[in-house]
């Protein structure tokens, strides 16, 4: 009799195991992929209960027993992680244990403008879109009510931002915010002698027409020069990227005399001195050419047309009406 009554409970034992296993380790189908998300101190108490009911995994005991086994229950790793379609309660015991959450890179390139790095964004995925629909004006009072204007552009460091997916967007605006500040304030510090800004956000203007009028390393030093010596003697910047920022969606592709005589705060033909506020999102390499202009005394510069991107640098108006003639006009 007692040999029988264990075959029974050896037999229930091997049962219990088959249909725990399988509740483990069977993968289950899911309509679409799932995000999980660890909030900080949070338990696989309630991870599990989540997962049960979403009606992720077969068992929230069998993942909860398991997860007791491994020790994984007091060491789960706060972050958002991408479930796949078929996934089993062990597969996803394993995720939180290597503690790797899922991360989103968003990318943001040197002389784009505010209004993109928002769309840009606002369009990447598996992120929370917290500040979607706010004006720029609050989202730039929320992350920095001390801000040295109230308009944001050019007060986010472009660079790639990685966070973890499912945190909100205002994270990458805080991030890049910040990292301008720290690259502003270090140029600034280091800047040479003599230069014609009253304080760092004054640079960051000039940073960002650099920005817009070259992307070659060679010439950003010299076109800085032509900018900062036009302003020490009163001379107009006279700048086409600034008058396409204050042509807003006017801007069709090209500039026509008219736009050039059309007065807006932005422009640099009608008005003197440094735009209003930066016109574009300028990287270290801007920030340190206006920091640091070379000691040439240009005041002139046209592009060579050549394919190679660099400009020709004149000293007089003569040398200037000489290059247009030879790059511009091919004559």
């Amino acid at each position: 009799m007692l040999k029988k009554l264990l075959k029974w409970l050896a037999a229930a034992f091997i049962l219990s195991a088959a249909v725990w296993a399988g509740l483990l380790f069977a993968p289950k189908n899911n309509e679409k992929t799932y995000r999980l998300k660890v909030e900080k101190n949070q338990g696989i108490a309630s991870v599990s209960r989540k997962l049960a009911e979403d009606d992720v995994v077969y068992s929230r005991h069998a993942l909860l027993a398991a997860a007791y086994v491994l020790g994984v229950h007091n060491r789960l790793h706060t972050g958002s992680y991408r479930l796949p379609k078929q996934v089993s309660a062990w597969q996803i015991l394993q995720r939180l244990r290597g503690g790797r959450p899922d991360s989103v890179t968003v990318r943001i390139v040197e002389g784009m403008r505010f209004s993109q790095m928002r769309r840009i964004i606002n369009e990447t995925d598996d992120i929370e879109h917290s500040t979607r629909g706010w004006s720029n004006e609050k989202l730039l009072q929320e992350i920095a009510p001390d801000a040295p204007s109230s308009n944001p552009e050019g007060l986010f460091f472009p660079d790639s931002y990685e966070i973890d997916a499912g945190s909100s967007d205002i994270q990458i605006y805080k991030t890049a915010y910040q990292t301008m500040q720290r690259n502003l304030q270090a140029a600034w510090d280091e800047r040479q002698s003599g230069l014609p800004y009253q304080n760092p956000y004054e640079m960051l203007i000039m940073a960002s027409i650099i920005e817009k009028e070259t992307a070659h390393e060679n010439d950003r030093r010299h076109v800085s020069a032509v900018f900062t010596n036009r302003l020490a003697i009163g001379m107009r910047l006279q700048t086409d990227p600034s008058v396409i920022y204050g042509m807003g969606d006017a801007y069709k592709g090209r500039i026509r005399k008219a736009d050039l005589q059309r007065d807006t705060p932005y422009n640099t033909y009608t008005r003197a001195g440094l735009t209003p506020t930066p016109i574009a999102l300028p990287g270290k390499a801007a920030l340190e050419a206006a920091a640091h202009p070379s000691a040439e005394k240009y005041l002139y510069f046209v592009s060579r047309m050549d394919g190679t991107g660099l400009s020709q640098f004149s000293h007089t108006l003569d040398e200037h009406n000489a290059a247009v003639r030879k790059y511009i006009l091919k004559r």
